[in-house]
Parts: structure tokens; C-alpha cells; sequence
């Protein structure tokens, strides 16, 4: 089977494949390194809108926790001005949760 080639037409057909190898090595090698780059872009891009959400739920959770604050510095007012407005029924209200929880404890 063989025998019906001859030694310059090989030669001729592995020089041919051989560049066709080169050829297709250097294609490969560009389609890879124009992945890479499409990568590194859809990288940059997620990494953006997760910068985004983060600060989006950091300042959600700074409102959240100021809000809350305020909230709590109006209830304290709110009491200190019960307290100083009704100073007898404070005291009876503090005396008797303090049995009651003091009863519950010893228990």
C-alpha cells in the first residue's frame, strides 16, 4: 500500500500538514487569548455591580441602623418626660415590675 507513494510527496504532505498545524496553533491561540480578554471584561463587570449592591446595602443598613437610633433617643425622651410628668405612677409601675420579675427569677 505503500509502495505507490513517493518520498517527495510525503515530505511535501508533512510540510503541509505541519503548516497547517502552525496555522491552526496560531488561530487557536488567538481565539484564546480574545476569550481571556472577554473574560476579564465580564469579570470587571460583575465585580462592578457587586460594588454597587454592596454600597447599595451598606447604605440601606446606615439608614437603618440611623433611623432606629433616632427612634430609640425619641423613646427615651418620651420616658424621661412620663417620668418627670408622673413621677408617682412611675414609681408604683417600676416597684412592681421589679416584684414581678424578681418573683419570676426566683423562682
Amino acid at each position: 500500500m505503500n509502495e505507490d507513494l513517493n518520498p517527495e510527496e510525503t515530505e511535501s504532505g508533512k510540510e503541509h500538514l505541519k503548516a497547517a498545524a502552525d496555522e491552526f496553533k496560531v488561530t487557536a491561540g488567538g481565539k484564546i487569548e480574545d476569550l481571556r480578554q472577554a473574560t476579564g471584561q465580564k469579570i470587571d463587570e460583575f465585580q462592578k455591580a457587586a460594588e454597587g449592591k454592596a454600597q447599595e446595602v451598606s447604605d440601606a443598613a446606615e439608614k437603618a441602623w440611623s433611623d432606629a437610633r433616632s427612634k430609640g433617643k425619641s423613646w427615651l425622651a418620651e420616658g424621661e418626660a412620663y417620668v418627670r410628668n408622673n413621677p408617682t405612677k412611675a414609681l408604683v409601675v417600676a416597684l412592681t415590675l421589679g416584684i414581678i420579675l424578681g418573683l419570676r427569677l426566683r423562682k
